[in-house]
């Protein structure tokens, strides 16, 4: 499924909070499916550099097939970058891709209450905080769930969608419209840190970390297992250095934080990679080298 084949659709107003890698990866995708997108970042680097590695997205994308040469231009002109939260008091549904940071992110709830209609809708992509902490933050619970897109955001067919406890009918309708305008679907689960996505990968990402850690295999060898062995497109490592290895241990440290389980602890050596700024793809190195960075 590509984007060039999306279904057309009226174009919304949409919001997304965050021009990191994710946030900014999601308001391509929600703009070449011809969504008017207002893009909040409070933080001067991210919004300075928000154009040129857009256009490195969309550049990504059309070698991807995933859209037309032709269309990248009128894509990037339904982005506006914006360091002001007020610029989305008319959107009519938010997608937050704020750091991993439960106090940060209940707070920005708490704000986007009093800022937004009670008919908006708010999607949070965070990759293991529950809904339910983020929810009970506002005044009308049942217009708050997850869409956990994956990097890159534009080259993905499906989104783990999770449905919170007082998530409600219509909120995850209109969250299945969106997708479906986007040529994606949704994948839907219950609430539960990490759901299934992260419960699952940032147990492997940390456990092939610590073979790497303890001399078992170097990194391209435990890839090598992942992909030649059980058919995955991409080792575990890889798709760490994708994701962000910064990014991994945020993740890893709210799993440890709400299940109590000493195995989402991150291994020594995940730590010393980030203190390091060796944070994968972005960065041009991580458990991985590569030839060019990322952003």
């Amino acid at each position: 499924m590509d984007t060039t084949s999306a279904p057309a659709a009226a174009p919304l107003a949409i919001g997304v909070i965050g021009a990191g890698t994710m946030g900014l990866g999601v308001a391509q995708a929600l703009a070449a499916a011809g969504h008017q997108v207002t893009a909040v970042d409070p933080v001067p680097a991210a919004l300075n550099s928000a154009p040129d590695r857009l256009r490195a997205g969309l550049r990504a994308a059309v070698l991807l097939g995933r859209q037309e040469a032709a269309t990248t231009g009128s894509t990037a002109e339904r982005i506006r970058f914006t360091a002001e939260l007020k610029d989305l008091h008319n959107a009519s549904f938010l997608i937050e891709c704020a750091p991993e940071r439960i106090s940060l992110k209940q707070d920005l709830y708490s704000a986007l209450d009093t800022l937004c209609s009670r008919d908006t809708v708010i999607a949070t992509c965070t990759s293991a905080i529950p809904v339910e902490l983020l929810s009970i933050r506002v005044q009308a619970p049942e217009r708050i769930l997850g869409m956990h897109f994956m990097n890159p955001a534009y080259a993905k067919d499906a989104v783990e969608v999770i449905r919170g406890k007082d998530t409600g009918d219509a909120t995850l309708a209109r969250a299945h419209h969106l997708l479906h305008t986007m040529g994606k679907k949704g994948i839907v689960v219950h609430d539960a840190p990490g759901f299934v996505s992260n419960r699952v990968l940032m147990a492997t990402v940390n456990d092939a970390a610590t073979v790497v850690q303890e001399g078992t295999a170097d990194a391209t060898a435990v890839d090598a297992i992942f992909q030649d062995c059980f058919g995955h497109a991409m080792g575990p490592l890889r798709t760490a250095d994708l994701i962000g290895l910064d990014i991994i241990v945020d993740t890893l440290h709210v799993l440890r934080e709400l299940t109590d389980s000493p195995q989402f602890t991150p291994c020594a050596l995940l730590a010393r990679l980030v203190a390091q700024g060796k944070l994968g793809r972005k960065t041009g190195e991580g458990f991985h080298r590569y030839a060019t960075q990322q952003a």
